[in-house]
C-alpha cells in the first residue's frame, strides 16, 4: 500500500509558524531549510507561497488590512456611513486587529535598526490602503478639471496615509489601559481632518492639539 502523502503546508500556516519563531527567539530563522525542516515540511513548500522570509513580513501587514476592511464591510451600517465614519471605522478596527498581533506586529516595526528598512515593509499596506480610500474618500472641491480634481484626490489620499502612520506610532507609544488613549487620538484626529479639509477649521482641530500637546507633558 502506497504512503499516503504529506498535506502540502498552507500559507497561513507558514505565518502562524513564522509568527511562533520569531515571538520565541526574537529573530528570523537561520533559513528557509531550517525553518521548513523543524516543522515538518519541505523547503519546496515553502517557496509555494512566498520568496522569502522578508515577503512573509511584508504580506503580514497586507493581511491585517484585508481582514480589517472586510469586516468592517460586514457590517450592516457601513454602506450608510459617510467618509469620516468609514475612515474611522476602519483605523478603529485596523487598531484592534493589531492590538491582538501586537507582540509580531512590534517586532516587524522595531526589529531592524534601519526605519526605512521597517519602512520597507509597510508597502503592500500602503498599497492596499490607498485603493481602499479611492472608494471611500473623494476631492474636497469637485472641478471641471479632471486633472486638478486628481492631484487634489491625491493630496487627501496621501495626508490619510500619513495620518494612518501616525496613528500607528501612537498605538506603538502607548502605555494606557486597553490603548483607549489611541481611541481617542483616532477620533479627534479624524473629526480635526476633514474639518481642515471638507469643511472650516473648528474646534476639533484645537482639541487634538490640546490633547496632543497634554499626551507630551504627561511624558516628561
Amino acid at each position: 500500500m502506497a504512503a499516503k502523502k504529506k498535506p502540502t503546508v498552507t500559507a497561513e500556516q507558514i505565518v502562524s509558524l513564522y509568527t511562533d519563531f520569531v515571538l520565541k527567539h526574537g529573530k528570523k530563522p537561520s533559513s528557509v531549510y531550517s525553518f521548513m525542516s523543524e516543522a515538518g515540511f519541505s523547503e519546496a513548500d515553502f517557496y509555494l507561497h512566498y520568496a522569502s522570509f522578508e515577503a512573509i513580513e511584508a504580506a503580514y501587514f497586507s493581511e491585517l488590512f484585508a481582514h480589517s476592511f472586510n469586516l468592517i464591510q460586514k457590517s450592516d451600517d457601513f454602506a450608510q456611513y459617510d467618509a469620516a465614519q468609514k475612515l474611522s471605522s476602519f483605523y478603529f478596527t485596523f487598531i484592534e486587529m493589531a492590538t491582538a498581533n501586537r507582540s509580531m506586529v512590534l517586532y516587524l516595526l522595531q526589529s531592524s535598526k534601519n526605519p526605512l528598512s521597517n519602512l520597507e515593509k509597510l508597502k503592500p499596506l500602503r498599497r492596499d490602503f490607498l485603493n481602499m480610500l479611492k472608494q471611500i474618500l473623494q476631492a474636497p472641491m469637485q472641478t471641471q478639471s479632471a486633472r486638478f480634481n486628481e492631484i487634489q484626490a491625491k493630496l487627501v489620499h496621501e495626508g490619510a496615509w500619513i495620518q494612518l502612520m501616525s496613528i500607528l506610532k501612537f498605538w506603538m507609544d502607548d502605555t494606557s489601559a486597553g490603548f483607549e488613549k489611541t481611541d481617542v487620538f483616532i477620533e479627534k484626529s479624524v473629526q480635526a481632518a476633514f474639518d481642515l479639509v471638507y469643511n472650516s477649521p473648528m474646534q476639533s482641530v484645537v482639541d487634538l492639539g490640546k490633547f496632543l500637546w497634554k499626551e507630551k507633558m504627561t511624558q516628561h
